[in-house]
């Protein structure tokens, strides 16, 4: 039995996700599961070490919109499955974010 380290659930999720190290460019991955607090993306290995600062846009569909959340994020832990990341920035801005994605 493993034991939960998250301060906020995770609701899952796929929605794309544009991910790019600082001044690098953009890669398209999916997000599998997303919280006000973090997030974990399926990517492939991109050579990015815990601690790494990433951007992130988060393309959002609402109907016939789309929506681009730009968001600062820090890789927290890299798995053979993705990697989980912590956001950065104002907490509001996450919420409204996580529960856009979710349909909340």
């Amino acid at each position: 039995m493993t034991t939960e380290r998250r301060l906020l659930a995770r609701n899952k999720v796929s929605t794309v996700v544009y991910l790019s190290v600082l001044g690098g460019r953009f890669q398209r991955c999916r997000a599998k599961n997303l919280s006000a607090m973090g997030v974990f993306l399926e990517i492939k290995a991109m050579g990015l070490p815990a601690g790494s600062v990433v951007n992130l846009v988060f393309a959002v569909t609402l109907g016939s919109t789309i929506r681009l959340h730009r968001r600062r994020a820090v890789v927290t832990h890299i798995n053979e499955s993705g990697a989980g990341l912590m956001m950065q920035g104002r907490p509001d801005s996450r919420r409204r974010l996580s529960a856009e994605v979710s349909g909340r």
